[in-house]
């Protein structure tokens, strides 16, 4: 089982789906954990209420906007008290325009796209580890892990050409900072599910079940299973793995 005692967890994202299984997962592994939100405070506060003690506080922040990331990341470091020993990048919008969209549309699809689930993630975990590497900061390094995405690697469906690349980028970014800086205590890992049984999946049935067929372990991934290899990483456990991507999607994509 994953050890987290004595560690401090900011997890962006964290008030529904993955990442308050994420954060589930660390505060039964006993860390502690920052939930951030971007609106909606009253599910932060029950996935709040469900760590009990483990809650570092709640964090608000509107990851669109470009000076979101450094306000959150003092408020973490205020909040807590001090300066989180992980961070995990959850948070993600999936918007849709494709090539037929105007080009208006199309290049605010690219830019809001962009800005949130890959300029902000480059913001905080550049922030990050300027706090934890010697030099910058206090030279007792860190652990960041990226929620990325199968369309990373396959590609997405016509109209999410952004998210793919999006999330393409957010793990060039892991790997990068995990080849520049695992010598001085950062580790970096990505996790790229598939499919995922949270709310934002598919609600009709028949595009429900059209998306299992391709699926070879039939069905999607629960998200408490993103939680449980999340906590893994962070622990500590498996530290050669740094750099690497790990995938969730029940062997619809094997690379």
């Amino acid at each position: 089982m994953a050890a987290l005692q004595n560690r401090l967890i900011l997890i962006t994202g964290a008030s529904r789906g993955v990442g308050a299984a994420i954060a589930r997962a660390c505060a039964n592994a006993g860390g502690d954990v920052l939930v951030h939100y971007a609106r909606n405070r009253a599910q932060a506060e029950a996935v709040a209420a469900a760590l009990g003690p483990r809650c570092a506080g709640l964090i608000a922040a509107d990851l669109a906007e470009p000076d979101a990331a450094g306000a959150l990341w003092a408020a973490a470091v205020k909040t807590a008290g001090r300066t989180p020993d992980a961070l995990v990048l959850n948070h993600g919008i999936f918007e849709g325009a494709g090539v037929a969209a105007g080009e208006a549309d199309w290049r605010a699809n690219w830019a809001r796209t962009l800005q949130v689930n890959l300029t902000s993630c480059a913001d905080l975990a550049r922030l990050a580890a300027r706090d934890w590497l010697p030099g910058t900061g206090s030279g007792s390094g860190g652990t960041l892990l990226a929620i990325a995405s199968r369309a990373a690697h396959r590609g997405d469906d016509a109209d999410h050409a952004s998210y793919a690349a999006s999330k393409a980028g957010l793990i060039a970014l892991i790997k990068t900072l995990a080849r520049a800086h695992a010598g001085q205590g950062l580790l970096a890992y990505a996790i790229a599910p598939g499919w995922v049984d949270t709310d934002m999946a598919l609600s009709d049935p028949q595009a429900r079940a059209r998306a299992e067929a391709d699926i070879p372990l039939g069905r999607m991934a629960d998200a408490d299973e993103i939680g449980a290899l999340a906590a893994l990483l962070l622990s500590g456990a498996c530290a050669s793995a740094t750099g690497a991507t790990f995938d969730l999607n029940g062997a619809s994509y094997v690379r």
